[in-house]
């Protein structure tokens, strides 16, 4: 792996507008459940009850079952991953973060650039009376398994993506735009199976960017990608963030 760290830092090192594309499997290294493969959520929890907008209007138990697992993630702590795209952006050679991930880990370690394709868990609201919370406010309830509002409601929704939902369509055309002007890929952690976000290393690769993967496990767009790495990424962006700025920003 030392030559092909050597490569892609030295490609890294000379792009001029190098971005981060990640999924669940960058959080999953902070022991955060992944939604897909084996021991994944979507293995113990049945997606269309837990998942889905409609189902959690006609009853947020569901979500909050799952939520009580995947939600409570909130207390993990960013890995070795997030601090190496941290001290990347720091100095400079990374223009920002594109994530699938909802729990803010990438903020957390530090990153100031991050697109939330699917939303993020700091805020929630009540769709009855439009009162606005904090995780803080909720996270006991949470462990308790069901969240309401002091107007009585069970609909507080986090401000998150369901399946049936959009996109935000401002951060999704902004990460659009950045892809499609990027120069040098990297993505972390994704299946790249779940659209529209996968069309954003798409965009990249039309637009002649070199692309880099770091997953555990095959994907169907492993073709666009010059280098590919299974190994961990808290092994394989700490290695790159050591060649590129020597070590002396830790």
């Amino acid at each position: 792996m030392e030559e092909k760290l050597i490569e892609v830092a030295s490609a890294w090192e000379k792009a001029e507008r190098a971005l981060v594309f990640t999924g669940a499997g960058m959080s999953a290294e902070s022991g955060v459940p992944t939604f897909r493969g084996a021991g994944g959520l979507w293995k113990r929890f049945d997606v269309e009850k837990a998942a889905y907008l409609k189902s959690f209007l006609d009853d947020p138990g569901p979500f909050w079952e799952m939520a009580r697992e995947l939600l409570l993630k909130k207390e993990v702590q960013p890995n070795e991953g997030h601090f190496a795209l941290s001290r990347l952006e720091k100095g400079g050679y990374l223009q920002g973060i594109i994530t699938q991930n909802i729990d803010g880990l990438h903020q957390k370690a530090g990153n100031r650039t991050v697109y939330e394709l699917h939303g993020s868990l700091d805020k929630l609201d009540c769709l009855n009376c439009k009162k606005e919370y904090t995780w803080g406010q909720v996270a006991a309830d949470v462990q308790k398994g069901e969240v309401k509002c002091k107007c009585g409601s069970r609909k507080v929704k986090p401000r998150i993506v369901f399946f049936g939902e959009s996109l935000p369509g401002r951060v999704l055309e902004e990460a659009s735009e950045l892809a499609g002007k990027c120069d040098f890929l990297v993505v972390v952690g994704s299946s790249l199976e779940v659209y529209p976000a996968a069309s954003i290393p798409q965009t990249a690769w039309q637009r002649g960017a070199k692309m880099v993967l770091i997953n555990s496990e095959k994907t169907q767009l492993d073709g666009l990608f010059k280098w590919v790495f299974r190994e961990a990424a808290g092994e394989v962006l700490p290695g790159l963030e050591e060649k590129i700025l020597g070590g002396d920003q830790k």
